[in-house]
């Protein structure tokens, strides 16, 4: 009898490669680009819009205010709509509300009329945000980490653009970079259309319950959750009295102010992608990020002291692009595996806590520098941002289970 030849075993399947991620992926990669230009879009031309539409800095600074205090409160229902509509649908509802209010921003006449379409802009990317990062992580053929490194990467690329194009636009006009939002954000809604997969096909995606309204509150109840937010609201202190008060010191044209934060944002991509993951494994994710916390309070620091030297202000504002690009990809990462609730509730309940502190420091930072000197906005973001820092590190016990899981793998 003839013994039939031993058989090959299976040869191990592959790993998929970083970069080979389903089309849905893709899609919302794409269209976080594009979303997250809008910040930076807009920050070159903050002192146009005040000399425009006559203004004063303090007025200016709301923009900020009223896209981060209604993002923040906007996050509590995201995870309730998503749940119920699905993900193809909250992101393009997002997206048509930031290209619908945008577009109302560079028609307008008047600063408190732009503060509240900027309100409106913050209820469309509180859509957005929040349904990207859980559609990224939950799509992804990658780790969460990895995915949370592809998020940031999104992020990065448009913060980095932003500004360039932002400064290209607004020398034509203050409102054209609220014009030139919407028109992106067209193109992000055919990306989404086209190359997403429809609901039916992420029906495996979907939440197996409904999310209540009561969720991100009810996720609020796991410490490490309230440890993350509280610190990611005070370390945002300092990160938008930098966004939303440095052009004002600066002494720089529309251009020269696209390109400095275009370095900024370029220095914040490179260090989320390729840096965070290093400082990860060598230290873990918590002592990482109390190091970056401090550094960026000392760059705020030098801000503080030598605001009126402007190579010192630039210097620092490009180096923070980098210390934050870490900072964010640690964080993120960590937030995601943090409490055992869904990870688009563990988003929405640390994004409301991180946007308060986005939503009071621009304008704090504007009526401190009025009330005392150009100054001060800065050392007291710093002191916050020290505060986080000081705030992590207390709280290592109840938040070192996070260091289990690294943000490349």
């Amino acid at each position: 009898m003839e013994s039939s030849a031993p058989s090959n075993p299976p040869a191990p399947r592959a790993t998929p490669g970083f970069f080979q991620q389903p089309r849905a992926v893709w899609a919302v990669f794409f269209a976080c680009i594009i979303a997250f230009m809008g910040l930076g879009l807009v920050d070159p031309i903050l002192p146009a819009i005040a000399q425009g539409l006559h203004a004063t800095q303090t007025q200016v600074t709301l923009l900020f205010t009223s896209y981060n205090a209604v993002m923040a409160v906007a996050m509590l229902i995201t995870g309730a709509i998503s749940s119920r509509v699905g993900i193809k649908w909250t992101l393009i509802m997002g997206v048509v509300v930031i290209a619908i209010f945008s577009a109302a921003g560079g028609l307008s006449n008047n600063i408190w009329a732009l503060v509240a379409l900027r309100g409106g802009w913050g209820l469309g990317n509180s859509l957005f945000v929040a349904t990207s990062l859980a559609a990224i992580v939950s799509l992804s053929n990658s780790s969460p980490g990895r995915s949370v490194i592809f998020y940031e990467a999104a992020i990065g690329l448009g913060i980095s653009v932003g500004p360039l194009l932002g400064g290209w636009l607004g020398g034509i006009s203050w409102r054209g970079p609220f014009l030139g939002v919407a028109t992106l954000m067209v193109v992000a809604f055919t990306a989404l259309m086209v190359l997403m997969p429809s609901a039916a096909q992420l029906g495996g995606t979907m939440p197996k319950k409904r999310t209540s309204l009561g969720d991100p509150f009810r996720a609020l109840k796991h410490r490490p959750l309230v440890v993350f937010g509280v610190t990611a609201a005070l370390y945002n202190f300092g990160f938008f009295s930098l966004l939303a008060y440095s052009p004002f010191v600066l002494g720089l044209k529309v251009h020269g102010l696209g390109f400095v934060f275009l370095g900024w944002g370029v220095f914040l991509a490179i260090t989320s992608v390729f840096m965070a993951p290093k400082l990860q494994r060598a230290m873990g994710t918590i002592k990482a990020m109390a190091l970056m916390l401090t550094l960026f309070a000392l760059l705020l620091l030098v801000m503080g002291i030598w605001t009126q030297v402007q190579w010192a202000v630039i210097g620092a504002v490009v180096l923070a692009g980098g210390v934050l690009g870490n900072n964010n990809t640690l964080i993120t990462t960590a937030v995601m595996n943090a409490a055992p609730v869904e990870r688009s509730t563990a988003s929405a309940a640390y994004s409301f806590l991180r946007f308060l502190g986005g939503a009071i420091a621009p304008y704090t930072a504007g009526k401190l520098a009025s009330l005392f000197n150009p100054h001060i906005p800065f050392l007291v973001g710093a002191g916050f941002v020290l505060l986080s820092a000081a705030f992590i590190l207390i709280n290592y016990r109840h938040v070192q289970h996070v260091d289990d899981v690294a943000p490349g793998h």
